[in-house]
């Protein structure tokens, strides 16, 4: 049987779930699925042994509109000290729902569970392991491994039901158990699996208040876990329709973390999946909750749509929504820069863009613009109307004003050219209609994250024209950034930054400020700064180096998965990270004053 994610490739439809209620209904509890709005939530970064300051930062969260808080409990104490935590917010007449996020410690879910109205679990390392251990499985030897999570597992599955708790599922790329990745690998459908032996347990116990998650910090990666997770499900019947939760794991800071998150939550809340989100920043949490809110807006405000689009006038999604694979074309020469083939993908701008940008460009600067769109040669092609196959050596594009939103109106022109055995490359566009008044910006860069880094995470794309942002520097560096953040090119520092919590061992902000000035010249290089062991030897096999968290003023340092550097004191960590990246070869003395990729200013322009 084909898996299907979605109900309508061209056509927006919320996936219909059941409703799991986060906390009771009279008493301030929050809706999750269903026909409901979707919920925006965020997570404490203070200590949960810090009662007073819990409470504080969760009424902060809670002004600026979060409606559900989650807070880390890594021992039993902390999970206690839930009880005092949630008291002291109610006497302040705040009902806002509260999430125990539970690691490796059984003891503490069923502590938590007595207090707050949901627990969050990973299946990872909920009673499994990560050690990175190479063992092969029988199906007998996986068997009794499951059995003895079941063990683990039921005790607090039988709590929830009693208490009438909600659970979150929560699957992380960076935490995959050993059990899981030497059977399935580190891969979207370890991930999955993950999940659904402890939904399996839960089900078979009668208890159904479930909401599931697949974070990932590589948005291709989450994009194609949680689509192969709703697949999964519905094809394993209607009443496996769990809502779920998005978020893109350690996304960063700044513009970049708002993009990349950008690209992978709006791009499945785009295809209608997703009832509750999360930001993950390194930035104090009170700014996740603006960026949720505009993400979610639109879907909150659009009703589902029925396709309008008659069978005869689609083309098949030639589409594989499960594995990343580009669209296949021929190189094509734009002037003097080469589109399609092997080349990355490339960034066309606006005469009126170029005008603006070229004067400033310096020889040595990577981002710079690399074709006029309007001397490219575009053909523009409307995908909703039957056209012939296109001339071999053209750069196509939907045309303006088409009557489909960007994300569908792309697809249905890959698919009607793959109908018509037409490879030619494809350039994106943000927007099929330049606006007539300067948006928000960053209202205009999401959009163009999610419109863009959907497509490109499909293959789609061999060019992108960014034209909703109407800086001419800041839409020339969106479209840099955005093709970053999609792993279409390398032309900085690449940074997994997790966003802080209870179990971090060091002041994350602060810390990253201080590695980007020393390494933000290395362009293609790859570092992930952790918090805490809880994702990241795991996040560490997705980058080259890793700065993480081992103990109090302790720092440990990774090469990809692997912990080469161990207990350096906090003070002389950057340094050593600095010296391991010189071993490896990965190093180069930045150029006097450089510190980072140039651009023109992002308004000024």
């Amino acid at each position: 049987m084909k898996l299907s994610y979605c109900a309508d490739a061209y056509r927006y439809q919320r996936r219909k779930t059941r409703i799991v209620w986060v906390g009771q209904p009279a008493r301030g509890g929050v809706p999750v699925g269903g026909d409901h709005p979707i919920v925006v939530q965020s997570m404490l970064t203070c200590d949960t042994m810090d009662t007073e300051q819990c409470i504080k930062d969760t009424l902060d969260l809670v002004k600026v509109g979060c409606q559900i808080v989650r807070i880390t409990a890594p021992a039993p104490k902390h999970a206690a000290n839930l009880k005092h935590i949630v008291a002291g917010l109610r006497q302040r007449g705040c009902l806002v729902p509260i999430v125990a996020d539970i690691h490796f410690k059984p003891e503490s879910a069923m502590e938590a569970a007595k207090w707050v109205e949901k627990v969050r679990v990973n299946p990872g390392n909920y009673a499994d392991k990560k050690k990175f251990a190479v063992r092969e499985y029988t199906d007998e030897q996986y068997a009794a491994e499951v059995e003895r999570i079941e063990e683990a597992f039921k005790p607090l599955v039988l709590l929830c039901k009693q208490l009438g708790r909600a659970m979150r599922i929560g699957t992380n790329h960076g935490s995959l158990s050993d059990r899981i990745m030497n059977r399935y690998g580190d891969t979207p459908l370890g991930m999955v699996e993950s999940a659904l032996e402890f939904v399996r347990i839960c089900r078979k116990h009668e208890y159904h208040e479930i909401i599931l998650s697949m974070k990932a910090s590589n948005p291709k990666v989450m994009i194609e876990a949680y689509r192969l997770l709703v697949a999964r499900m519905d094809a394993l019947g209607p009443d496996w329709n769990y809502p779920v939760h998005l978020g893109v794991t350690e996304a960063g800071e700044g513009e970049d973390g708002r993009i990349k998150s950008a690209i992978g939550i709006g791009s499945l809340l785009e295809d209608g999946i997703g009832d509750t989100i999360r930001v993950s920043l390194t930035e104090d949490s009170i700014h996740e909750i603006p960026v949720c809110q505009k993400l979610v807006r639109k879907f909150n405000e659009r009703p589902t749509q029925s396709s309008v689009l008659s069978p005869q006038s689609l083309a098949p999604d030639t589409r594989d929504p499960f594995h990343y694979a580009r669209r296949v074309t021929p190189e094509i020469a734009v002037g003097e820069t080469k589109v399609g083939g092997e080349n990355v993908v490339r960034v066309i701008v606006t005469r009126a863009v170029w005008d603006k940008v070229a004067p400033k460009i310096r020889p040595k600067d990577d981002v710079r613009p690399e074709a006029i769109y309007e001397e490219a040669g575009v053909l523009e092609l409307d995908p909703l109307a039957e056209f012939p196959r296109p001339p071999a050596g053209k750069v196509v594009a939907v045309a303006d004003g088409t009557g489909l939103a960007p994300i569908a109106a792309h697809r249905l022109l890959a698919a009607r050219l793959d109908r018509l055995g037409a490879k030619n490359p494809i350039l994106l566009k943000d927007v099929l209609t330049p606006p007539a008044t300067a948006p928000d910006p960053v209202d205009a860069l999401l959009h163009a994250s999610t419109t863009l880094g959907s497509l490109l995470a499909d293959g789609i794309g061999d060019a992108i024209l960014v034209r909703g942002e109407p800086g001419a520097g800041a839409s020339l560096r969106l479209a840099y950034n955005i093709l970053q953040a999609a792993g279409c090119r390398s032309f900085k520092t690449d940074y997994v930054a997790c966003p802080s919590c209870g179990r971090t061992l060091f002041n994350l902000q602060t810390v990253t400020a201080r590695i980007k000035t020393r390494t933000a010249h290395l362009k293609g290089v790859k570092i992930a700064i952790m918090g805490c062991i809880v994702n990241g030897p795991g996040e560490m096999a997705d980058a080259d180096f890793g700065y993480v968290g081992g103990g109090p003023g302790m720092i440990n340092l990774y090469v990809g998965k692997n912990a080469v550097k161990f207990n350096i004191p906090e003070s002389e960590a950057v340094d050593r990270l600095v010296d391991l990246i010189r071993e490896h070869g990965k190093w180069v003395d930045p150029e006097a004053g450089e510190s980072q990729p140039q651009v023109a200013d992002a308004r000024s322009a």
